[in-house]
Protein backbone atom coordinates (compact mmCIF):
# COMPACT_ATOMS: atom_id res chain seq x y z
CA UNK A 1 0.00 0.00 0.00
CA UNK A 2 1.68 3.47 -0.70
CA UNK A 3 1.88 6.42 1.54
CA UNK A 4 -0.89 8.48 0.23
CA UNK A 5 -3.39 5.66 0.63
CA UNK A 6 -2.33 5.70 4.29
CA UNK A 7 -2.77 9.30 5.55
CA UNK A 8 -6.33 9.28 5.62
CA UNK A 9 -6.58 6.24 7.18
CA UNK A 10 -4.46 7.18 10.22
CA UNK A 11 -6.39 11.02 10.62
CA UNK A 12 -9.78 9.11 10.17
CA UNK A 13 -8.60 6.65 13.50
CA UNK A 14 -7.05 9.69 15.58
CA UNK A 15 -10.58 11.59 14.88
CA UNK A 16 -12.32 8.32 16.34
CA UNK A 17 -9.82 8.13 19.14
CA UNK A 18 -10.22 11.21 20.20
CA UNK A 19 -13.85 11.36 19.89
CA UNK A 20 -14.11 8.62 21.90
CA UNK A 21 -11.55 10.03 24.54
CA UNK A 22 -14.48 13.22 24.65
CA UNK A 23 -16.92 10.56 25.01
CA UNK A 24 -16.13 8.78 27.84
CA UNK A 25 -14.74 12.20 29.38
CA UNK A 26 -18.35 13.96 29.04
CA UNK A 27 -20.01 10.44 30.04
CA UNK A 28 -17.87 10.44 33.60
CA UNK A 29 -18.84 14.52 34.05
CA UNK A 30 -22.51 14.11 33.68
CA UNK A 31 -22.56 10.87 36.23
CA UNK A 32 -20.72 13.59 38.90
CA UNK A 33 -23.08 16.11 38.55
CA UNK A 34 -26.05 14.32 37.49
CA UNK A 35 -29.42 15.54 39.26
CA UNK A 36 -32.30 13.65 40.75
CA UNK A 37 -34.21 14.22 37.66
CA UNK A 38 -31.78 12.76 35.07
CA UNK A 39 -32.35 9.41 36.75
CA UNK A 40 -35.31 7.28 35.50
CA UNK A 41 -38.67 7.33 37.87
CA UNK A 42 -38.71 3.78 38.18
CA UNK A 43 -35.39 3.67 39.51
CA UNK A 44 -35.94 6.72 41.84
CA UNK A 45 -39.25 4.26 43.18
CA UNK A 46 -36.69 1.88 43.76
CA UNK A 47 -34.20 3.53 45.74
CA UNK A 48 -36.52 5.21 47.84
CA UNK A 49 -38.70 1.92 48.59
CA UNK A 50 -35.27 0.23 49.44
CA UNK A 51 -34.16 3.52 52.02
CA UNK A 52 -37.71 3.81 53.45
CA UNK A 53 -40.35 1.69 55.34
CA UNK A 54 -42.78 2.49 52.45
CA UNK A 55 -46.09 -0.07 52.80
CA UNK A 56 -47.12 -2.18 49.78
CA UNK A 57 -50.73 -3.64 49.96
CA UNK A 58 -51.57 -6.64 48.37
CA UNK A 59 -54.34 -6.15 44.70
CA UNK A 60 -52.65 -2.69 44.27
CA UNK A 61 -50.83 -2.04 40.84
CA UNK A 62 -47.47 -3.04 40.85
CA UNK A 63 -46.22 0.71 39.92
CA UNK A 64 -48.12 2.38 42.73
CA UNK A 65 -45.89 3.27 45.64
CA UNK A 66 -48.38 3.63 49.45
CA UNK A 67 -47.62 5.86 52.27
CA UNK A 68 -46.64 4.14 55.26
CA UNK A 69 -49.30 3.12 57.66
CA UNK A 70 -48.84 5.60 59.80
CA UNK A 71 -49.27 9.14 58.96
CA UNK A 72 -49.36 11.44 61.73
CA UNK A 73 -46.25 13.17 62.96
CA UNK A 74 -47.15 12.61 66.63
CA UNK A 75 -47.32 8.24 66.82
CA UNK A 76 -44.39 6.54 68.15
CA UNK A 77 -43.12 3.99 65.79
CA UNK A 78 -39.70 2.97 67.62
CA UNK A 79 -38.84 2.21 71.16
CA UNK A 80 -36.81 4.73 73.39
CA UNK A 81 -33.65 2.85 72.34
CA UNK A 82 -33.84 2.92 68.57
CA UNK A 83 -35.15 6.50 69.03
CA UNK A 84 -31.57 7.04 70.69
CA UNK A 85 -30.32 5.58 67.76
CA UNK A 86 -31.44 7.42 65.28
CA UNK A 87 -30.71 11.16 67.01
CA UNK A 88 -27.05 9.63 66.35
CA UNK A 89 -27.76 9.44 62.57
CA UNK A 90 -29.70 12.54 62.06
CA UNK A 91 -32.01 15.09 64.27
CA UNK A 92 -35.41 16.27 64.76
CA UNK A 93 -35.58 18.54 62.03
CA UNK A 94 -34.24 16.19 59.41
CA UNK A 95 -36.75 14.03 60.63
CA UNK A 96 -39.24 16.03 60.18
CA UNK A 97 -38.24 17.49 56.73
CA UNK A 98 -37.36 13.57 55.83
CA UNK A 99 -41.33 12.67 56.71
CA UNK A 100 -42.24 15.63 54.49
CA UNK A 101 -40.73 14.86 51.73
CA UNK A 102 -42.32 11.23 52.20
CA UNK A 103 -45.87 12.46 52.35
CA UNK A 104 -45.14 14.51 49.66
CA UNK A 105 -43.85 12.13 46.81
CA UNK A 106 -47.84 10.72 46.58
CA UNK A 107 -50.82 12.69 45.38
CA UNK A 108 -54.31 12.18 47.08
CA UNK A 109 -55.21 8.71 45.53
CA UNK A 110 -52.26 6.99 46.72
CA UNK A 111 -53.15 7.74 50.49
CA UNK A 112 -55.60 5.04 50.64
CA UNK A 113 -54.07 1.64 52.58
CA UNK A 114 -56.87 -0.56 52.37
CA UNK A 115 -59.36 -1.65 49.18
CA UNK A 116 -62.68 -2.99 51.26
CA UNK A 117 -65.68 -5.08 49.71
CA UNK A 118 -68.72 -4.64 51.77
CA UNK A 119 -72.09 -6.70 51.44
CA UNK A 120 -75.49 -5.15 50.37
CA UNK A 121 -76.94 -6.40 53.51
CA UNK A 122 -80.14 -5.31 53.93
CA UNK A 123 -81.31 -2.45 56.27
CA UNK A 124 -82.35 -4.96 59.45
CA UNK A 125 -78.47 -5.72 59.76
CA UNK A 126 -77.60 -1.80 59.88
CA UNK A 127 -79.18 1.26 59.75
CA UNK A 128 -82.70 0.23 59.81
CA UNK A 129 -81.77 -0.78 63.54
CA UNK A 130 -81.64 2.91 63.99
CA UNK A 131 -85.22 3.22 62.56
CA UNK A 132 -83.83 4.06 59.14
CA UNK A 133 -86.11 3.18 56.11
CA UNK A 134 -85.05 4.03 52.90
CA UNK A 135 -87.18 3.46 49.52
CA UNK A 136 -88.21 0.69 47.66
CA UNK A 137 -84.71 -1.75 46.98
CA UNK A 138 -82.79 1.36 48.97
CA UNK A 139 -79.80 -0.47 50.85
CA UNK A 140 -78.11 2.42 52.24
CA UNK A 141 -79.14 6.17 52.92
CA UNK A 142 -77.37 8.93 51.41
CA UNK A 143 -74.41 10.32 53.38
CA UNK A 144 -72.71 13.17 51.22
CA UNK A 145 -74.63 15.31 53.75
CA UNK A 146 -73.95 14.27 57.12
CA UNK A 147 -76.56 16.41 58.80
CA UNK A 148 -79.09 14.48 57.22
CA UNK A 149 -77.02 11.17 58.24
CA UNK A 150 -78.82 8.60 60.54
CA UNK A 151 -77.93 8.96 64.20
CA UNK A 152 -76.79 6.70 66.46
CA UNK A 153 -78.65 6.46 69.78
CA UNK A 154 -76.77 8.05 72.85
CA UNK A 155 -75.94 6.91 76.42
CA UNK A 156 -74.30 3.77 76.49
CA UNK A 157 -75.70 2.68 73.18
CA UNK A 158 -72.75 5.02 72.03
CA UNK A 159 -69.98 3.51 73.63
CA UNK A 160 -69.85 0.46 71.32
CA UNK A 161 -70.74 2.23 68.13
CA UNK A 162 -67.67 1.16 66.13
CA UNK A 163 -69.44 -0.10 63.41
CA UNK A 164 -71.44 2.67 62.48
CA UNK A 165 -68.43 4.68 61.82
CA UNK A 166 -66.53 2.61 59.80
CA UNK A 167 -69.87 1.77 57.72
CA UNK A 168 -70.08 5.55 57.09
CA UNK A 169 -66.26 5.82 56.61
CA UNK A 170 -66.56 3.25 53.58
CA UNK A 171 -70.12 4.39 52.44
CA UNK A 172 -68.33 8.10 51.83
CA UNK A 173 -64.99 7.01 50.45
CA UNK A 174 -66.08 7.07 46.99
CA UNK A 175 -67.50 10.53 47.37
CA UNK A 176 -65.00 13.28 46.94
CA UNK A 177 -66.40 16.01 48.71
CA UNK A 178 -67.10 14.69 51.71
CA UNK A 179 -63.85 14.90 53.45
CA UNK A 180 -60.50 14.30 53.17
CA UNK A 181 -58.73 11.50 51.42
CA UNK A 182 -59.51 8.10 52.76
CA UNK A 183 -57.66 5.57 54.16
CA UNK A 184 -59.96 2.69 53.11
CA UNK A 185 -62.18 2.85 50.22
CA UNK A 186 -65.09 0.82 49.22
CA UNK A 187 -64.57 -1.33 45.77
CA UNK A 188 -67.54 -3.06 43.81
CA UNK A 189 -65.81 -6.26 43.22
CA UNK A 190 -64.78 -8.07 45.87
CA UNK A 191 -61.97 -9.77 44.31
CA UNK A 192 -59.79 -6.29 44.52
CA UNK A 193 -60.35 -6.23 47.76
CA UNK A 194 -57.85 -6.86 50.17
CA UNK A 195 -60.56 -6.93 53.30
CA UNK A 196 -64.36 -7.90 53.13
CA UNK A 197 -66.44 -5.61 55.50
CA UNK A 198 -69.85 -7.13 57.35
CA UNK A 199 -71.36 -4.27 58.06
CA UNK A 200 -73.66 -5.76 61.18
CA UNK A 201 -74.07 -3.35 63.73
CA UNK A 202 -73.69 -6.21 66.64
CA UNK A 203 -73.79 -4.17 69.61
CA UNK A 204 -76.60 -2.05 68.54
CA UNK A 205 -79.08 -5.43 68.17
CA UNK A 206 -77.63 -6.81 71.21
CA UNK A 207 -78.02 -3.87 73.20
CA UNK A 208 -81.70 -2.93 71.87
CA UNK A 209 -82.93 -6.38 70.84
CA UNK A 210 -81.49 -9.34 72.90
CA UNK A 211 -84.56 -9.61 75.15
CA UNK A 212 -87.33 -11.44 74.03
CA UNK A 213 -90.89 -9.34 73.06
CA UNK A 214 -93.83 -10.32 74.12
CA UNK A 215 -95.08 -13.93 72.30
CA UNK A 216 -91.50 -14.28 70.69
CA UNK A 217 -89.76 -17.42 70.99
CA UNK A 218 -86.46 -15.80 69.21
CA UNK A 219 -84.83 -12.23 69.92
CA UNK A 220 -84.50 -10.39 67.07
CA UNK A 221 -80.77 -10.29 68.07
CA UNK A 222 -80.39 -14.44 67.72
CA UNK A 223 -82.48 -14.19 64.67
CA UNK A 224 -80.06 -11.40 62.86
CA UNK A 225 -77.41 -13.44 63.79
CA UNK A 226 -78.45 -16.98 62.90
CA UNK A 227 -79.37 -15.45 59.35
CA UNK A 228 -76.10 -13.94 59.12
CA UNK A 229 -74.15 -16.89 59.84
CA UNK A 230 -76.50 -18.56 57.09
CA UNK A 231 -75.53 -15.94 54.74
CA UNK A 232 -71.58 -15.43 55.19
CA UNK A 233 -71.47 -19.27 54.66
CA UNK A 234 -73.30 -18.95 51.06
CA UNK A 235 -71.05 -16.17 49.99
CA UNK A 236 -68.09 -17.12 47.57
CA UNK A 237 -65.84 -14.77 49.47
CA UNK A 238 -65.93 -16.60 52.68
CA UNK A 239 -65.76 -20.09 50.90
CA UNK A 240 -63.02 -18.72 49.31
CA UNK A 241 -60.81 -17.83 52.62
CA UNK A 242 -63.05 -19.65 55.21
CA UNK A 243 -63.66 -15.85 56.45
CA UNK A 244 -59.68 -14.99 57.40
CA UNK A 245 -60.24 -12.21 55.01
CA UNK A 246 -63.50 -10.86 56.63
CA UNK A 247 -63.41 -8.18 59.10
CA UNK A 248 -66.70 -8.13 61.78
CA UNK A 249 -67.14 -5.70 64.43
CA UNK A 250 -68.26 -7.20 68.05
CA UNK A 251 -67.48 -3.86 70.23
CA UNK A 252 -69.79 -5.42 72.91
CA UNK A 253 -68.26 -7.84 75.28
CA UNK A 254 -71.83 -9.82 74.48
CA UNK A 255 -72.35 -8.61 70.75
CA UNK A 256 -72.34 -11.80 68.39
CA UNK A 257 -72.63 -14.65 71.47
CA UNK A 258 -74.36 -16.98 69.21
CA UNK A 259 -72.79 -16.47 65.80
CA UNK A 260 -68.73 -15.94 67.31
CA UNK A 261 -67.94 -19.65 67.00
CA UNK A 262 -68.52 -20.22 63.55
CA UNK A 263 -67.52 -16.88 62.60
CA UNK A 264 -64.74 -16.71 64.79
CA UNK A 265 -62.09 -16.96 61.68
CA UNK A 266 -62.88 -13.76 60.70
CA UNK A 267 -60.27 -11.09 61.61
CA UNK A 268 -62.20 -9.52 65.31
CA UNK A 269 -63.15 -6.10 66.33
CA UNK A 270 -63.43 -6.04 69.86
CA UNK A 271 -63.47 -4.08 73.14
CA UNK A 272 -60.97 -6.65 74.88
CA UNK A 273 -61.03 -10.54 74.54
CA UNK A 274 -61.89 -10.76 78.16
CA UNK A 275 -65.07 -13.07 76.92
CA UNK A 276 -63.22 -14.54 74.71
CA UNK A 277 -61.17 -17.94 74.35
CA UNK A 278 -57.80 -17.41 72.93
CA UNK A 279 -58.44 -19.78 70.70
CA UNK A 280 -61.25 -17.81 68.81
CA UNK A 281 -59.60 -14.28 69.64
CA UNK A 282 -56.22 -12.96 70.09
CA UNK A 283 -53.75 -10.15 69.51
CA UNK A 284 -52.31 -11.63 66.33
CA UNK A 285 -55.39 -12.00 64.52
CA UNK A 286 -58.03 -9.04 65.48
CA UNK A 287 -58.05 -5.70 66.66
CA UNK A 288 -58.76 -3.84 69.72
CA UNK A 289 -60.82 -0.47 68.83
CA UNK A 290 -61.39 2.00 71.59
CA UNK A 291 -64.55 2.98 73.19
CA UNK A 292 -66.31 5.99 72.02
CA UNK A 293 -66.00 8.30 75.29
CA UNK A 294 -69.12 9.78 76.54
CA UNK A 295 -68.02 12.65 78.26
CA UNK A 296 -67.31 15.63 75.63
CA UNK A 297 -63.72 16.42 74.68
CA UNK A 298 -61.74 19.21 76.42
CA UNK A 299 -59.86 21.37 73.66
CA UNK A 300 -56.45 21.72 74.48
CA UNK A 301 -56.44 25.70 74.98
CA UNK A 302 -58.99 25.02 77.95
CA UNK A 303 -56.73 22.07 79.68
CA UNK A 304 -56.69 22.43 83.29
CA UNK A 305 -52.90 22.76 84.63
CA UNK A 306 -51.41 20.71 87.43
CA UNK A 307 -52.06 23.68 89.31
CA UNK A 308 -55.26 23.82 88.42
CA UNK A 309 -56.27 20.25 89.29
CA UNK A 310 -57.48 20.26 92.78
CA UNK A 311 -58.68 16.51 92.93
CA UNK A 312 -55.61 14.13 93.36
CA UNK A 313 -57.15 10.71 91.47
CA UNK A 314 -60.83 10.45 90.62
CA UNK A 315 -62.72 7.42 89.96
CA UNK A 316 -66.99 7.61 89.77
CA UNK A 317 -68.88 4.22 88.49
CA UNK A 318 -69.99 0.70 89.16
CA UNK A 319 -68.01 -0.54 92.27
CA UNK A 320 -69.08 -3.91 92.92
CA UNK A 321 -68.46 -5.67 89.83
CA UNK A 322 -68.42 -9.60 89.10
CA UNK A 323 -65.14 -12.10 87.99
CA UNK A 324 -61.97 -9.43 87.35
CA UNK A 325 -63.72 -6.74 88.87
CA UNK A 326 -63.66 -7.30 92.42
CA UNK A 327 -60.32 -5.18 92.82
CA UNK A 328 -63.31 -1.84 92.70
CA UNK A 329 -64.60 -2.79 95.97
CA UNK A 330 -61.57 -3.32 97.75
CA UNK A 331 -60.15 -0.46 96.41
CA UNK A 332 -62.88 1.43 97.34
CA UNK A 333 -62.87 0.66 101.09
CA UNK A 334 -59.06 1.79 100.80
CA UNK A 335 -59.19 5.51 99.25
CA UNK A 336 -62.75 6.63 100.40
CA UNK A 337 -61.67 8.36 102.97
CA UNK A 338 -58.49 9.37 101.69
CA UNK A 339 -57.65 13.17 101.10
CA UNK A 340 -58.25 14.24 97.98
CA UNK A 341 -59.50 11.41 96.58
CA UNK A 342 -62.88 11.32 94.90
CA UNK A 343 -64.06 7.48 94.68
CA UNK A 344 -67.59 6.92 94.57
CA UNK A 345 -70.56 5.04 92.91
CA UNK A 346 -71.67 6.96 89.58
CA UNK A 347 -74.01 5.97 86.97
CA UNK A 348 -75.02 7.76 83.47
CA UNK A 349 -78.41 8.39 84.41
CA UNK A 350 -79.39 11.58 85.62
CA UNK A 351 -76.14 14.15 85.47
CA UNK A 352 -73.98 11.30 85.70
CA UNK A 353 -71.72 12.11 82.39
CA UNK A 354 -71.55 15.56 83.29
CA UNK A 355 -70.57 15.21 86.69
CA UNK A 356 -67.61 12.64 85.37
CA UNK A 357 -66.33 14.97 83.06
CA UNK A 358 -66.25 18.35 85.37
CA UNK A 359 -64.39 15.71 87.72
CA UNK A 360 -61.89 14.54 85.30
CA UNK A 361 -60.88 17.74 84.19
CA UNK A 362 -60.56 18.76 87.70
CA UNK A 363 -58.36 15.64 88.62
CA UNK A 364 -54.50 15.01 88.13
CA UNK A 365 -54.80 11.34 87.56
CA UNK A 366 -58.10 9.05 86.67
CA UNK A 367 -58.68 5.55 87.51
CA UNK A 368 -59.26 3.00 84.68
CA UNK A 369 -59.82 -0.50 87.24
CA UNK A 370 -60.91 -3.84 85.37
CA UNK A 371 -64.64 -4.12 85.93
CA UNK A 372 -66.80 -7.15 83.91
CA UNK A 373 -63.99 -7.37 81.17
CA UNK A 374 -60.44 -5.70 81.60
CA UNK A 375 -61.55 -2.45 79.54
CA UNK A 376 -64.13 0.65 79.84
CA UNK A 377 -64.65 3.67 78.30
CA UNK A 378 -63.72 5.33 81.55
CA UNK A 379 -59.91 5.03 80.03
CA UNK A 380 -60.83 7.24 77.15
CA UNK A 381 -63.30 9.39 79.02
CA UNK A 382 -60.24 10.41 80.86
CA UNK A 383 -57.93 10.53 77.80
CA UNK A 384 -60.90 13.55 76.38
CA UNK A 385 -60.63 15.16 79.54
CA UNK A 386 -56.46 14.86 79.54
CA UNK A 387 -56.82 13.36 83.16
CA UNK A 388 -53.70 11.11 83.06
CA UNK A 389 -54.96 7.81 83.16
CA UNK A 390 -53.89 4.93 86.16
CA UNK A 391 -54.45 1.74 84.65
CA UNK A 392 -55.17 -1.21 87.10
CA UNK A 393 -56.04 -3.99 84.94
CA UNK A 394 -53.73 -6.77 84.23
CA UNK A 395 -55.23 -8.58 81.55
CA UNK A 396 -56.35 -5.40 79.64
CA UNK A 397 -55.33 -4.88 75.61
CA UNK A 398 -55.63 -1.22 74.23
CA UNK A 399 -56.00 -0.24 70.82
CA UNK A 400 -53.23 0.87 68.36
CA UNK A 401 -50.60 -0.10 70.94
CA UNK A 402 -48.23 -1.09 68.32
CA UNK A 403 -47.74 2.59 67.24
CA UNK A 404 -48.55 4.63 70.97
CA UNK A 405 -46.57 4.12 74.25
CA UNK A 406 -49.11 4.32 76.64
CA UNK A 407 -46.23 4.89 79.18
CA UNK A 408 -46.07 7.89 77.64
CA UNK A 409 -48.97 9.10 78.75
CA UNK A 410 -50.35 6.77 81.50
CA UNK A 411 -49.01 5.05 84.55
CA UNK A 412 -49.11 1.26 84.95
CA UNK A 413 -49.78 -0.52 88.37
CA UNK A 414 -50.41 -4.41 88.69
CA UNK A 415 -53.57 -5.45 90.68
CA UNK A 416 -51.59 -7.04 93.64
CA UNK A 417 -49.58 -3.97 94.09
CA UNK A 418 -52.70 -1.65 94.25
CA UNK A 419 -54.05 -3.63 96.78
CA UNK A 420 -51.17 -3.00 98.92
CA UNK A 421 -52.02 -0.47 101.92
CA UNK A 422 -50.66 3.30 101.00
CA UNK A 423 -49.20 1.96 97.41
CA UNK A 424 -51.32 3.57 95.06
CA UNK A 425 -51.16 6.91 96.74
CA UNK A 426 -47.74 6.97 97.96
CA UNK A 427 -47.17 6.15 93.98
CA UNK A 428 -49.37 9.30 93.11
CA UNK A 429 -48.20 11.82 95.60
CA UNK A 430 -44.44 11.19 94.83
CA UNK A 431 -45.08 12.17 90.70
CA UNK A 432 -43.64 14.93 90.42
CA UNK A 433 -45.20 18.00 88.83
CA UNK A 434 -43.11 18.21 86.00
CA UNK A 435 -43.48 14.45 85.12
CA UNK A 436 -47.08 14.99 85.04
CA UNK A 437 -46.80 18.03 82.82
CA UNK A 438 -45.27 16.01 80.57
CA UNK A 439 -47.74 13.46 80.44
CA UNK A 440 -50.06 15.95 80.33
CA UNK A 441 -48.94 17.27 77.41
CA UNK A 442 -48.72 14.17 75.38
CA UNK A 443 -52.57 13.51 76.24
CA UNK A 444 -53.30 16.65 74.41
CA UNK A 445 -50.97 15.64 71.51
CA UNK A 446 -52.85 11.98 71.00
CA UNK A 447 -56.51 12.60 72.17
CA UNK A 448 -57.41 12.99 68.09
CA UNK A 449 -56.49 9.05 67.54
CA UNK A 450 -59.77 8.33 70.09
CA UNK A 451 -62.57 10.37 68.17
CA UNK A 452 -64.90 8.74 66.07
CA UNK A 453 -66.82 11.29 63.78
CA UNK A 454 -67.66 11.62 60.79
CA UNK A 455 -66.58 12.65 57.89
CA UNK A 456 -63.47 11.11 59.66
CA UNK A 457 -60.05 13.04 59.57
CA UNK A 458 -56.69 12.14 59.72
CA UNK A 459 -55.62 10.39 62.35
CA UNK A 460 -58.89 9.69 64.25
CA UNK A 461 -60.20 6.65 65.90
CA UNK A 462 -61.67 5.39 62.44
CA UNK A 463 -58.34 5.95 60.47
CA UNK A 464 -56.80 4.48 63.04
CA UNK A 465 -58.84 1.05 62.99
CA UNK A 466 -58.34 1.12 59.50
CA UNK A 467 -54.79 1.10 59.64
CA UNK A 468 -54.78 -1.25 62.01
CA UNK A 469 -56.58 -3.80 59.80
CA UNK A 470 -54.04 -3.01 56.68
CA UNK A 471 -51.14 -4.04 59.05
CA UNK A 472 -53.04 -7.67 59.47
CA UNK A 473 -53.81 -8.25 55.79
CA UNK A 474 -49.98 -9.14 55.15
CA UNK A 475 -50.09 -11.85 57.61
CA UNK A 476 -53.81 -12.98 56.53
CA UNK A 477 -52.62 -13.01 53.21
CA UNK A 478 -49.71 -15.39 53.62
CA UNK A 479 -51.39 -17.77 55.73
CA UNK A 480 -53.97 -18.20 52.76
CA UNK A 481 -51.24 -18.49 50.37
CA UNK A 482 -49.30 -20.72 52.22
CA UNK A 483 -52.24 -23.11 53.00
CA UNK A 484 -52.53 -23.30 48.80
CA UNK A 485 -49.43 -24.59 48.17
CA UNK A 486 -50.19 -28.36 47.63
CA UNK A 487 -53.72 -27.35 46.17
CA UNK A 488 -53.74 -29.06 43.05
CA UNK A 489 -56.90 -30.04 40.27
CA UNK A 490 -58.05 -33.69 40.68
CA UNK A 491 -58.46 -34.41 36.95
CA UNK A 492 -54.46 -32.89 37.29
CA UNK A 493 -53.91 -35.74 39.68
CA UNK A 494 -55.36 -38.09 37.87
CA UNK A 495 -53.82 -36.97 34.69
CA UNK A 496 -50.12 -38.31 36.52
Amino acid sequence: MSEKSMVPSRFIFCVMFISMFLLVLSSLFLLQNSSPSLIPRSVLELILVNSSSMYFIPNFKRDQIILPPYPSDDLNFQSKKGREADCQVFNSSQKTSYVGQQMNMASDSTRTLLRVFMYDLPPEFHFGLLGWKGSVNQTWPLVDNPKLVPRYPGGLNLQHSVEYWLTLDLLSSNIAKVGQPHVAIRVQNSSQADVIFVPFFSSLSYNRHSKLNEGEKVSVNKMLQDRLVQFLMGQKEWQRSGGKDHLIVAHHPNSMLDARKKLGSAILVLADFGRYPVELANIEKDIIAPYRHLVGTIPRAKSASYEERSTLVYFQGAIYRKDGGAIRQELYYLLKDEKDVHFAFGSIGGNGVNQASQGMTLSKFCLNIAGDTPSSNRLFDAIVSHCVPVIISDEIELPFEDVLDYSDFSLFVRSSDALKKGYLLNLLRSTKQGEWTKMWERLKEITHHFEYQYPSKPGDAVNMIWQQVARKIPSVQLNLHKKNRYRRSPLLVKAH
